[in-house]
């Protein structure tokens, strides 16, 4: 995997935007990168992974494996409309029931026109931010699982991959948890930034505070929830990768077995 890939990442990106830093890519390749994120204990079992036995497994037709194949794609599509629809369906920007509501100032506080750095306080949303993250990780991880099991009855580079996908999944789970865990902050620093802009504007206009319009359409803390709802679809799309690159190598094999059967057919026919 090149760098530019791993630097292109749709969160990468998001949260590149939120940023004015001009953050130098990494000089380090992704194999070196790895190494020092696997210990011995992991090294071993991706030698494993990667270095299996001779195996006598003879691939499935290419009938039963299309369906498989389709059965997955279409797991995969509901498990992200449904945790992309938990992320829109905010019950604010769009009313209605939301799984897990938007956080918005205390109604009350703005109406007796409490202290507006008291109200501006980043931590119900961060709360927001991890409610989202543990339903991601609630319902992708069994997704990956099972999709692993699936390639696993598959031809034998299908269940080599299955394999690798388990050890990196196993190996790295304890650093994805960390590097995702940065988020809620990096979002922290942003409301800190918009809030201090709105207060910057305010001095220069001389102009009021209220509360209540914070979260109107141009307003600070609205600009902020639709940054964070922008950057929580990024999250998705990411941790959605590993399961999207094991059901296109089942496509490919899929594509390949079809090609070899119609040849087979048309050899036989001659």
């Amino acid at each position: 995997m090149s760098r530019t890939h791993i630097n292109g990442s749709g969160l990468v990106r998001a949260l590149g935007g939120l940023t004015s830093a001009d953050v130098p890519a990494s000089k380090q390749s992704f194999a070196d990168r790895l190494g020092q994120w696997l210990g011995f204990a992991d090294a071993l079992t991706l030698y494993s992974a990667l270095n299996p036995g001779p195996s006598g497994d003879v691939a499935p037709s290419p009938v039963t494996t299309s369906r498989e194949a389709a059965a997955l794609r279409q797991a995969m599509a509901r498990a992200r409309a449904a945790l992309a629809d938990s992320i829109t369906n905010d019950g604010v920007f769009k009313p209605g029931p939301a799984r897990i509501e938007l956080p918005t100032p205390d109604p009350q506080a703005a109406a007796e026109k409490v202290a507006e750095d008291k109200a501006a306080d980043f931590a119900p949303y961060h709360r927001y931010y991890l409610a989202h993250q543990r339903d991601m990780g609630v319902r992708i991880a069994p997704l990956r699982a099972t999709v692993r099991t699936a390639l696993q009855g598959q031809a034998s580079a299908l269940a080599r991959l299955a394999a690798l996908d388990a050890v990196m999944d196993q190996a790295l789970a304890a650093r994805e948890r960390d590097l995702l865990a940065t988020v809620p902050a990096l979002l922290g620093r942003r409301f800190e930034q918009r809030y201090d802009a709105h207060r910057a504007t305010l001095a220069e206009t001389q102009t009021a505070d209220d509360v209540a319009r914070w979260m109107q359409p141009g307003g600070w803390l609205a600009d902020f929830c639709r940054e964070m709802q922008s950057v929580l679809l990024a999250e998705l799309d990411l941790r959605l990768q590993p399961i999207a690159g094991l059901i296109s190598a089942l496509d490919r094999e899929v594509a390949n077995e079809v090609a070899n059967e119609a040849a087979n057919e048309v050899t036989r026919k001659q």
